[in-house]
């Protein structure tokens, strides 16, 4: 079955693409070397032509995977990184002064071993620094053909409209699935009337909406979702009424639980090219596929009522995570999340 593409920007793409964060940390160790390059190898070779990683992830290490494994094909695939979140000394730091930006794409350039990115998100929003300079010297970068297009990661609608007035935005990403429907307050509205493509991270409930259930004991040490509410106690089990719901929706329709929940977001945003992420090869060849399945209309709907957001037991993020973020939130979330926003910058 052919499937249509999708626009970003003036890139078309599969539907599906491929969040690379997971080859490198975040949900337990990193693969071994070997092993992620194969991977990446593969997803090509199935079709996948938008990858997503960061500076952030692995320390500059899964920029550097991806730089090895695909620089004979880096005309195959549309390539999307991220600044602002960096590192210095091994340490985490949030930075998006204008002079910080341009000196994280050259080293970004040096690792992905690429002349251009084709996607550049600011990861995260700096309270110190005016949305409007970032995007500036993002914009500047531009000029200089060192990336084609701009991109925001986890802001609001406001920001997002802030941002497009200096210059035009191509992507918006944000957390979104079945369990996390923020975006729907604003953003996607804001992504519609601006001409912005939405690309949901994490459309899979961050694992939760699986085949396989979580084991919230059995999270490796290094997994971030010991920091979720919504993956420990109370809520964790409050929430598997709603999982083994799609595990009948999944089942009516013969296809995986994963396969559904991305079928729900490509059904719920024509538009939108959600990035899940994995280190199984079936799952990679599963995701790829959902972008086929057709959702019923009737089907569509009663999810939404079903998923609706007051139904989900628990905040996205926890109170310092939610700080650093300017997404909007539903009011049971704000309820749990009131806190002050960090400002230390590491220089």
């Amino acid at each position: 079955m052919t499937v249509a593409k999708r626009k970003i920007g003036s890139s078309a793409v599969h539907p599906i693409g491929l969040g690379c964060m997971n080859l490198s940390h975040a949900y337990g160790p990193a693969q071994a070397q070997k092993d992620a390059v194969d991977f990446l190898r593969r997803a090509i070779d199935i079709g996948y032509d938008f990858l997503d990683t960061a500076t952030i992830y692995g320390l500059g290490n899964n920029e550097k995977l991806i730089g090895e494994a695909l620089k004979g094909r880096r005309n195959e695939f549309v390539l999307a990184s991220k600044c602002v979140m960096g590192f210095k000394d091994g340490k985490r730091l949030l930075d998006a002064r204008p002079e910080t930006i341009k000196r994280a794409c050259e080293a970004s350039l040096e690792r992905l071993q690429t002349e251009v990115i084709d996607l550049y998100y600011m990861h995260r929003p700096d309270p110190n620094v005016p949305i409007e300079d970032s995007v500036g010297a993002l914009a500047d970068l531009v000029s200089e053909g060192k990336i084609r297009m701009i991109g925001l990661s986890e802001m609001s609608a406001d920001t997002l409209r802030l941002a497009h007035a200096v210059h035009p935005i191509s992507a918006m990403q944000s957390e979104y699935s079945l369990m996390t429907r923020n975006p729907e307050i604003a953003v996607l509205d804001a992504c519609r009337e601006l001409g912005v493509t939405f690309v949901p991270f994490s459309p899979v409930g961050r694992g939760y909406l699986a085949d396989k259930p979580l084991d919230p004991n059995a999270y490796h040490e290094t997994d971030l979702r010991r920091t979720f509410p919504r993956f420990t106690d109370p809520h964790f089990s409050a929430n598997l009424g709603l999982l083994e719901k799609a595990r009948q929706y999944a089942g009516d329709l013969g296809c995986t639980i994963a396969q559904l929940a991305l079928a729900w977001t490509l059904a719920q945003d024509k538009g939108a090219v959600p990035i899940p992420g994995t280190t199984n090869l079936q799952h990679l060849q599963d995701n790829f596929d959902a972008a086929a399945i057709d959702l019923p209309a009737e089907v569509l709907a009663q999810m939404n009522s079903d998923f609706a957001p007051d139904l989900v037991a628990g905040p996205r993020y926890a109170p310092l995570a939610q700080a650093s973020v300017t997404t909007e939130q539903f009011d049971f979330e704000v309820a749990c999340n009131l806190g002050p926003r960090p400002t230390a910058r590491a220089n």
